[in-house]
C-alpha cells in the first residue's frame, strides 16, 4: 500500500465510522428503522400484551391434553417472537406473553379462538344439506370483501357432530401451510397445503371418495373454524396418502390466513379469552439501563486494555471493535430480533470473538517481530498465519447457531439469531477493517516495532515453554474431583429437597401474585421497596414482575410459595404499603419452559455438539482433536453445573443462555490451540518429543488465551457490579465458565488430545 492510499484507507474508515454512528442514532430512512432506539426488547425488557385463555367446558382437561395445547400454541405464536412465553395457568388456563406488541385486540383478533376445528360433509346421514350458500335481504347471495361467495350452517355445529357429519376434527391435522407455484401457464397460484394423521388420513380418503361422486355443493367439505365456514373447497377426486391441497388463494396472504386458522383450530382443547392486558417488564427499567450503562465501561476498558498491550494495532482493533458494536445493533434493528438477556449474553459472546480474532492477529504479529522480521513481512504473516484459527474457530462456533437456530425455540433462538449477526460480522472487521487499517497505519510512515507490541527490552527469540503437559495428572484431578463434588452435591439435593438443581419458576411453573395498590406504584418504587421483600420472602432472586397498563395491579412472579410464605406476604403488604388481603389474588402458573422445548432445546445442542465434532474432524484429519474439544466442552459445562448446584443459583432461562454461551465460548479457545497443534506437528523436528510440542504449541497460544478471557470477563464484571439481582444471577456463573474454558483450553485440552494420540496412534498414512 502507497502513502496515499494509506491516508485514503483512514479517510474512508473515518467515514465508515460517522455513516455508522447517524445510522445507529437515526436509522436509515425518516421513521428511524434501524436505529438504537427502534430495538424490540423482549418481556423481560420491556413487556408487552399478557393473554389468557380459559379451557371451555365444565370437565378439567387432563395433563396431556393442556401441554400438548400449550406446545401447540407456542408454535403458533412463533410469528410474533420466537422470544414468547406460553404456560398453564391453573388447571384449565393457559397464559401467553407476547413482548414488544402494545396491541392486545389485534393479536387477539388474529389467534381467533383457539380450537372447535371441524371439516364436514355437505350431507348429513338423511340427505340434507350441512351447509347452504348465504343471501343477502333483497334475495341475492352473499360474497366475501375478495369475491367468494359466503355459507352458513343450517343446524348448530353440536347437531352436526352429533350425527356424524363432522368427518374430522382439528387434532386429525398434522400441519398446515401457505404455498405459492408456477401453474402450467406459468401463473403464480397460491394454495394451502395440509398433512393429516394416520387416522385423519384414512377419514379425509373416505370422505374425499364420497363428495367427488356428487355434484354441486353436495361435491364439497367445509371447513368450520371460530363460528363459521372458513372455507368449502370443491372435491375433484378421492384424497388418499395423508395429504391434501386447498386451491383458489387471491394471494399468499388469503392462503396465509387459512393456514394459520386451520393450525390453530387444530388444539386439543377449546379455548375462550378470560382476559387481556398490556404488561411491563419482568425484569424493569434498571435491567435495561444498567446493561448498556455496564456495556460501555467494559468497551472501554476493553479498548483500554488493547491500546496498552498491543499498542498501534491494539488502537486499530479498538476502532473496528466500536464498528462492531454499532453494526450489531444496526443488524439487530433491521432484522426485528427481539433482544432479551439471552440476546445479551450472545452480543457478549460475539464482543469477545471479536476481540479474539484481534488477539489472534496481534500475538502472530509479536511472535513474527520477535522471530527477527521486519514490521512489514510480519504484518503480512501475522494475518496469514492467523488466517485458519480464526475461521475455524468461528465456524465451529458458526455451525453450532445455526444448528440452534434452525432446531431450538424461545429463548435458544433468540440466543442464535444475535451469535450468528455477531460471528459474521466480528469476522469482517477483524479480517477486513483491522487490516486495512494497520496496513494503512504502515503506509503513512508508523514503523517502528515498538509500536507493533514489541518492547524494546523485549528480546528477539520463541516463547518460553511451559511444561502443561507435566502437570496434567494435576490437571486431571482437580477437573475430577470438581465435577465429582457437584454429582454428589446434586445427588445430596434431591434426596434432601426433590431437586437436584434450584430450578425457577420457568422450569418447575410458581405463583403469580397480583397486588392492587391503591394508587400507581412507579417502577422505581416497586425494584427498590417490593421486590427486595419478595427476595427475603422467597430466598430467591428470580422474582420477576410487571405491571398491567391502565390499572394499580402488579402481578409477581415468584417460585411456587408455601402457605407459610404467602401469610409472610400478605403480612408484608398489609405493614408497609397497607394492602389487606382482599386487594391479593394468586394463581398457580406452570413452566414457560415446557417439556417440549426442553427435549428441543437438548436436542439441538446435541446435534450442534455431533456437528462441531465432525467439523473439527474433518478440519484437522485426526478425530482426536474433536472428541478433545467436546471434552473439554463438557467439562466446562459441568463445573458450572457443579456452581449452580452449590451456590444454589436459580435454574432459569438465563441458565440456558449462560451454557450456550460458555459452549461458544469453550470450543473457540480450544480451536486457536489446536490450529497451533496441527501447525507445529506439521513443522516437527525429529528431536521434538511430541510433549515438547504440545507444551510449545500451548505456550505460544498463552498470551492470546489470557487477554481474550480477560477482555471478556471484563465485560461480564461490569455486568456484574452494576446489575440488577437477576442480572448478577446471571453474570457470576459467566464469570466462572469464561475462566473454566480458558483453564480447560489451556491446561486440558492439549494434554488430552496428547494422552489419546498416544494411547491410540494413528495409522502410517495419517503422519
Amino acid at each position: 500500500m502507497k502513502k496515499w492510499q494509506g491516508f485514503l484507507s483512514l479517510l474512508l474508515v473515518v467515514a465508515a465510522m460517522a455513516g455508522l454512528c447517524y445510522l445507529v442514532l437515526y436509522g436509515v430512512d425518516e421513521t428511524g428503522v434501524g436505529s438504537a432506539a427502534k430495538t424490540k426488547l423482549g418481556l423481560d425488557l420491556a413487556g408487552g400484551v399478557s393473554i389468557t385463555y380459559e379451557v371451555v367446558g365444565d370437565e378439567t382437561p387432563s395433563k396431556a391434553d393442556l401441554d400438548d395445547t400449550v406446545f401447540k400454541l407456542r408454535k403458533r405464536i412463533d410469528q410474533y417472537s420466537t422470544e414468547a412465553n406460553v404456560y398453564p395457568e391453573g388447571s384449565d388456563r393457559i397464559s401467553i406473553e407476547i413482548p414488544g406488541v402494545t396491541d392486545a385486540n389485534a393479536i387477539l383478533k388474529d389467534l381467533g379462538s383457539p380450537g372447535a376445528l371441524y371439516f364436514i360433509r355437505a350431507l348429513d346421514p338423511d340427505g340434507n344439506l350441512n351447509y347452504q350458500q348465504m343471501f343477502t335481504e333483497d334475495g341475492m347471495p352473499a360474497y366475501s370483501e375478495e369475491g367468494k361467495p359466503l355459507y352458513t350452517l343450517t343446524k348448530p355445529i353440536d347437531q352436526i357432530v352429533a350425527e356424524g357429519s363432522a368427518v374430522l376434527s382439528g387434532t386429525d391435522v398434522v400441519s398446515s401451510e401457505a404455498k405459492s407455484y408456477n401453474n402450467d401457464y406459468n401463473q403464480v397460484e397460491y394454495i394451502v397445503s395440509l398433512q393429516f394423521s394416520d387416522e385423519g388420513s384414512q377419514k379425509f380418503a373416505d370422505a374425499t371418495g364420497e363428495a367427488a361422486m356428487r355434484t354441486g355443493l353436495a361435491g364439497t367439505i367445509a371447513i368450520y373454524y371460530d363460528n363459521e365456514l372458513i372455507s368449502v373447497p370443491n372435491v375433484q377426486e378421492r384424497i388418499a396418502g395423508g395429504s391434501a391441497q386447498i386451491s383458489g388463494m387471491r394471494d399468499i396472504n388469503e392462503a396465509n390466513n387459512l393456514a394459520q386458522n386451520i393450525r390453530i383450530g387444530g388444539l386439543k382443547l377449546e379455548l375462550q379469552e378470560l382476559r387481556s392486558n398490556v404488561v411491563g417488564a419482568q425484569l424493569g427499567t434498571d435491567a435495561i439501563n444498567t446493561s448498556l450503562k455496564a456495556g460501555l465501561i467494559g468497551l472501554i476498558l476493553v479498548i483500554l486494555l488493547m491500546i496498552v498491550v498491543y499498542r498501534l494495532p491494539g488502537f486499530a482493533s479498538s476502532v473496528a471493535l466500536v464498528m462492531y458494536c454499532m453494526m450489531v445493533i444496526l443488524c439487530i434493528n433491521l432484522f426485528e430480533m427481539t433482544m432479551t438477556l439471552p440476546g445479551i449474553a450472545g452480543i457478549i459472546l460475539s464482543v469477545g470473538m471479536a476481540v479474539d480474532a484481534n488477539v489472534i492477529i496481534f500475538a502472530r504479529i509479536k511472535e513474527e517481530l520477535r522471530a527477527g522480521m521486519t514490521v512489514d513481512s510480519a504484518i503480512k504473516s501475522g494475518f496469514s498465519k492467523a488466517l485458519s484459527a480464526i475461521i475455524d474457530g468461528n465456524i465451529t462456533t458458526l455451525i453450532a447457531a445455526f444448528v440452534l437456530m434452525v432446531m431450538g425455540s424461545g429463548t435458544i433462538k433468540g440466543f442464535a439469531y444475535t451469535l450468528a449477526v455477531g460471528i459474521v460480522l466480528s469476522m469482517f472487521t477483524a479480517l477486513f477493517v483491522t487490516r486495512l487499517l494497520v496496513n494503512a497505519f504502515y503506509a503513512v510512515g508508523v514503523k517502528s516495532p515498538v509500536l507493533y507490541g514489541l518492547s524494546a527490552k523485549e528480546k528477539q527469540g520463541e516463547v518460553r515453554t511451559i511444561d502443561f503437559l507435566g502437570k496434567r495428572k494435576a490437571f486431571f484431578g482437580i477437573s475430577i474431583a470438581v465435577i465429582l463434588v457437584g454429582i454428589i452435591s446434586m445427588i445430596v439435593f434431591k434426596a434432601t429437597t426433590g431437586d437436584a438443581l434450584n430450578y425457577s419458576l420457568e422450569f418447575k411453573g410458581g405463583t403469580a401474585t397480583t397486588v392492587a395498590f391503591d394508587t400507581a406504584m412507579s417502577r422505581e418504587s416497586i425494584e427498590q421497596q417490593v421486590i427486595p421483600e419478595l427476595e427475603r420472602i422467597t430466598g430467591d432472586a428470580n422474582v420477576q414482575w410487571q405491571t398491567v397498563n391502565d390499572t394499580n395491579e402488579v402481578i409477581f412472579k415468584t417460585r411456587v410459595l408455601n402457605v407459610d410464605e404467602r401469610q409472610d406476604l400478605n403480612n408484608t403488604m398489609l405493614s408497609k404499603f397497607n394492602i389487606g388481603e382482599e386487594k391479593i389474588t394468586t394463581e398457580t402458573i406452570g413452566s414457560t419452559i415446557s417439556g417440549e422445548m426442553k427435549k428441543e432445546s437438548l436436542l439441538a445442542v446435541g446435534i450442534a455438539t455431533i456437528c462441531m465434532l465432525i467439523y473439527i474432524w474433518f478440519r484437522f484429519s485426526d478425530i482426536r482433536f474433536g472428541a478433545s474439544a467436546v471434552c473439554a466442552l463438557l467439562h466446562d459445562v459441568l463445573v458450572v453445573i457443579t456452581f449452580y448446584s452449590l451456590v444454589r443459583f436459580s435454574v432459569s432461562s438465563t441458565f440456558i443462555a449462560c451454557m450456550l454461551t460458555i459452549v461458544g465460548y469453550s470450543i473457540n479457545a480450544t480451536i486457536v490451540i489446536f490450529d497451533r497443534v496441527r501447525e507445529n506437528l506439521h513443522d516437527m523436528k525429529k528431536k521434538d518429543t511430541l510433549q515438547d510440542m504440545v507444551n510449545r504449541s500451548v505456550s505460544q497460544t498463552l498470551s492470546r488465551s489470557i487477554f481474550t478471557s480477560l477482555t471478556t470477563v471484563i465485560m461480564v464484571v461490569m455486568l456484574y457490579i452494576l446489575g440488577v439481582s437477576s442480572i448478577r444471577e446471571f453474570a457470576l456463573p459467566l464469570i466462572i465458565g469464561i475462566v473454566c474454558g480458558t483453564y480447560s483450553s489451556v491446561c486440558i485440552t492439549g494434554a488430552l488430545w496428547h494422552v489419546l494420540r498416544e494411547k491410540f496412534p494413528p495409522a502410517p498414512e495419517e503422519d
